[in-house]
């Protein structure tokens, strides 16, 4: 069980991101005040179970002054069972992190910090208009490790335009000699409605290379996987045993509460989300009430969850997973699933079926043949 927050602030707007998030972090306060009411109206949710994880993501978490977050934490620990050994992970930007934020947040219990570098290179920086700087990335890192942080997860981006394959390398180097313990990558992708797409769209911006991107993922595989390192979802990469217990969680099916606006919440029959406004939904919890939206999840939703989630991670999907929805769905899972066999892009080991290597590239589309519709 695990209790996601999405902190909705920013100090500005990355070209990429289509997140929910505002720059107008004068309503912090409010908003602080909003997500403590929802977690008392959202008390039942986990049904009592012990929260084996606390993740604060956004938007960004590390925006919010040490106050605000302490009294989301003070709510927490009032409203909810927290296991004593609990993954609680706050994402960062490089220039929110100095000696005196990284003490009031160890303080606090955080014990894992998601820092966004994205880049080392000020050019892949500028182009998608990050806040911080190569130098500020590298201290951050710095100083987190020396004030006693020791789980620690980079983002990077690869695709950039501005990035060739040799300075793609350089920033694994980089990443890789600090002490991290898990690395989340991501194909920079152009969203709708976001500044990058209004960009490419008017020629300011060149379109994204899918080869080159593609080349930077193959190359991160080799990469991690030389350094020891387990490829256990298609986005993230750990030191075995160190993998994100909270996301792990997410794609192994268990149940998590979201609080905030536009935080999702699934508890294995229904999938909820809060409304990815600001305004309207500290209005709306100030009148007692979520404004969410509720999908019930009937036994073909539940199947598509599995397969969609399951076959991103290096566990798999197996049979007796699906044997839960009855023998039709193992059929036509077989079935589905046997032409991507054929080609090298699965690898079936029992009755497990997990992507190969050559898969990874091809995810969304593998786990979309064998989705019941």
């Amino acid at each position: 069980m695990g209790i996601y927050i999405h902190i909705p602030f920013c100090k500005q707007a990355c070209h990429y991101c289509n997140f929910h998030f505002s720059t107008a972090t004068k309503y912090q306060e409010e908003m602080v005040t909003s997500i403590v009411q929802e977690l008392q109206m959202q008390q039942a949710y986990l049904a009592d179970e012990p929260l084996g994880s606390i993740y604060f993501g956004g938007g960004t978490p590390s925006i919010l002054s040490e106050k605000y977050l302490a009294r989301i934490f003070d709510t927490i620990h009032q409203l909810f069972k927290i296991s004593s050994n609990a993954e609680i992970t706050l994402e960062a930007n490089p220039d929110d992190l100095n000696k005196d934020k990284l003490l009031a947040l160890k303080s606090m219990g955080i014990n894992r910090l998601s820092i966004g570098v994205q880049s080392f290179f000020k050019a892949d920086l500028d182009m998608m208009n990050r806040a911080h700087t190569p130098a500020e990335a590298i201290s951050a890192l710095e100083l987190a490790f020396e004030h006693g942080f020791e789980e620690i997860n980079v983002d990077l981006i690869y695709g950039i335009p501005t990035s060739s394959n040799d300075s793609w390398l350089k920033n694994m180097e980089k990443a890789f000699n600090f002490p991290i313990n898990h690395l989340s990558a991501y194909a920079l992708t152009v969203e709708p409605k976001t500044a990058l797409a209004h960009f490419i769209k008017k020629g300011k911006y060149p379109p994204i290379d899918e080869k080159k991107a593609n080349e930077q993922f193959e190359m991160l595989m080799h990469f991690a996987q030389a350094k020891g390192w387990t490829h256990y979802e298609i986005s993230n990469f750990a030191l075995p045993g160190k993998e994100a217990r909270h996301n792990t969680a997410y794609w192994q099916g268990k149940a998590y509460l979201g609080v905030g606006p536009s935080a999702h919440s699934f508890n294995g029959l229904s999938r909820q989300w809060n409304i990815a406004n600001n305004q309207t939904y500290m209005k709306a919890i100030k009148e007692n009430r979520i404004p969410f939206e509720i999908e019930k999840l009937d036994t073909k939703d539940q199947y598509n969850e599995l397969v969609m989630t399951a076959l991103r991670t290096k566990w798999g999907c197996s049979e007796k997973q699906i044997a839960q929805f009855g023998e039709d769905y193992v059929l036509f899972f077989r079935k589905e699933i046997q032409p991507s066999i054929e080609v090298g892009l699965v690898a079936q080991v029992d009755d497990v079926y997990s992507l190969t290597q050559k898969g990874m590239h091809y995810a969304d589309r593998i786990a979309s043949d064998v989705m019941f519709v």
